[in-house]
């Protein structure tokens, strides 16, 4: 799980910046953040300390956030940021006496996060409660209506493929049980999102010159 998770986010942003006009790049690259989404939820659930997780994901987060500039967007937060704060509203809805307490939470982080210039926006939040809160077919469900909505929303046609690791966690949970315990060591699944935007931030400075202007111009302007 793991290892598809990196390699399609990989293939993913190679096909963003030097491949714009392929869309097969980007339709593989749909497989990863639903899987970064059920990592999240595991973690969360199965962590032995909560704060340490939300610790680790905010210096991600913070350590990505120049390579994330500088590789893809010069003006966004990187998803690790959406990660974070989809984890804090987990945490706080753990902690209500009842999920209902919890729907002006869960929509003023909504809001919130459609505001700031988060990767996926609130579709990331969204997502992860989908994870966390439903289950067996009615999660392929759920996940089509989220993508469904954000087709009209937002135009995100590719996004669509995103239901394939849904699809495989509802219909072959055997399957996904498999690929969940071939896991890698810890530091290479926390270091590879920072260190991957890294590498692919100085090819891409190499190789085009007037992106570099750009993105200094839009940090400075932050």
């Amino acid at each position: 799980m793991q290892i598809i998770a990196m390699l399609t986010m990989l293939i993913d942003h190679i096909g963003y910046i030097f491949f714009p006009d392929e869309m097969g790049w980007r339709i593989i690259g749909r497989i990863a953040f639903p899987i970064y989404c059920y990592g999240l939820v595991q973690g969360h659930i199965h962590t032995k300390s909560r704060p340490r997780y939300l610790m680790r994901l905010l210096l991600i987060a913070v350590i990505a956030q120049v390579p994330y500039n500088m590789a893809l967007d010069p003006g966004g937060w990187n998803v690790v940021f959406t990660l974070l704060l989809s984890a804090i509203v987990l945490l706080i809805l753990d902690k209500l006496p009842s999920l209902w307490l919890g729907i002006p939470v869960v929509l003023i982080a909504v809001y919130v996060m459609d505001v700031l210039p988060l990767d996926y926006n609130a579709y990331g939040l969204i997502l992860v409660l989908i994870f966390r809160y439903v289950r067996s077919y009615y999660l392929i469900l759920a996940h089509f209506v989220l993508n469904s909505f954000y087709l009209f929303y937002s135009g995100w046609l590719v996004q669509m493929f995103s239901i394939v690791p849904t699809l495989l966690v509802a219909v072959f949970p055997a399957a996904w049980a498999f690929l969940e315990k071939r896991r890698l060591p810890r530091w290479v699944w926390w270091s590879f999102y920072p260190v991957h935007l890294a590498v692919l931030a100085i090819i891409r400075i190499l190789l085009y010159q007037d992106w570099v202007n750009i993105q200094w111009k839009t940090l400075f302007m932050l």
